[in-house]
């Protein structure tokens, strides 16, 4: 492994280039990477990278994110078969549909989602700011959110505000379950549960704390609670350890695993940077309307 992380680093200053990498990569990815984080974090990361080239260790849209917040750098990711089975779950003509049906709704886009899909979009929001992103919303605005039907019904009931919800899901958090909750707390009932929004409601309903990546990292960094029973992607589990080490965390389900996240390996992050390749570029015309959607989001707090 010395050998392959070797040749990154060399790789890597040779084209100038800046790897940023989700909290659900691979540990190995994780650590090769100059930045860490959910999608906010790496979102904010892309726009303000000084580098020529961004190696986007993540899946498809995060990529293009990257492309269209930074249109003079060059993007890469080292699979392109890695996507998003909840973004495929929209289609731009879906979505027009809707919208003819609901011609003075807000659409808020979930960022797990294509740019043709976000250029069809009003604002996008991430699992770290939906709730912000709603509440600037005014009040009697009728709201289409997509794809996240559980994203999308947390944020409704966090603020008893009805919305039109998209029938999309993240497979991966969708095999978490209620029944998981109660056995791991029947074992350990000092332990602290911390669920990702893209659970289901009966999920959420049982945890104590609901964040994106980075707000479950930082609550249970913070806590004063040893033992955390954690119900989201499993590859959050390194950060966890790495952040609090003297703390045990539960991880809810072996089968929370996306496997289009772990595509990316180090082999492919040297094999991108040697070929400057595959390259992930939006169409400018859909990239203008998607960066509109994108900044509005940005904007806002977390």
């Amino acid at each position: 492994m010395q050998e392959i992380l070797d040749q990154l680093r060399r790789l890597k200053a040779q084209r100038n280039a800046v790897i940023l990498a989700h909290n659900y990569q691979r540990a190995e990815v994780q650590d090769a990477a100059d930045f860490v984080g959910d999608s906010l974090e790496l979102s904010r990361k892309a726009a303000q990278a000084k580098a020529d080239v961004i190696l986007f260790c993540g899946v498809h849209f995060m990529a293009e994110t990257a492309a269209i917040l930074s249109p003079e750098k060059i993007v890469l990711i080292p699979d392109e078969n890695a996507g998003c089975p909840m973004a495929n779950m929209v289609t731009v003509r879906e979505l027009r549909r809707r919208k003819q049906e609901h011609p003075d709704a807000v659409v808020v886009c979930y960022v797990n989602s294509s740019a043709a899909v976000k250029a069809e979009s009003d604002v996008c929001c991430t699992s770290a700011n939906a709730v912000n992103v709603v509440r600037s919303i005014p009040a009697g605005r009728e709201i289409i959110f997509i794809p996240d039907c559980s994203l999308g019904s947390y944020v409704s009931r966090t603020l008893d505000r009805p919305m039109i919800l998209w029938p999309g899901f993240c497979p991966t958090h969708h095999r978490i379950l209620a029944e998981e909750i109660k056995r791991l707390k029947a074992a350990h009932p000092a332990a602290l549960v911390v669920v990702h929004p893209e659970c289901t409601d009966d999920v959420v309903d049982l945890a104590d704390h609901v964040a994106s990546t980075t707000g479950i990292l930082n609550c249970c960094r913070e806590s004063d609670a040893r033992e955390f029973i954690v119900g989201t992607e499993i590859g959050l589990l390194h950060r966890l350890q790495k952040e609090s080490p003297g703390k045990t965390f539960h991880m809810l389900t072996a089968l929370a695993d996306c496997p289009n996240m772990k595509l990316n390996t180090l082999e492919k992050m040297v094999w991108a940077l040697e070929d400057m390749a595959p390259r992930v570029t939006v169409d400018p015309a859909i990239a203008a309307k998607a960066r509109l959607a994108i900044d509005k989001m940005l904007a806002v707090p977390r």
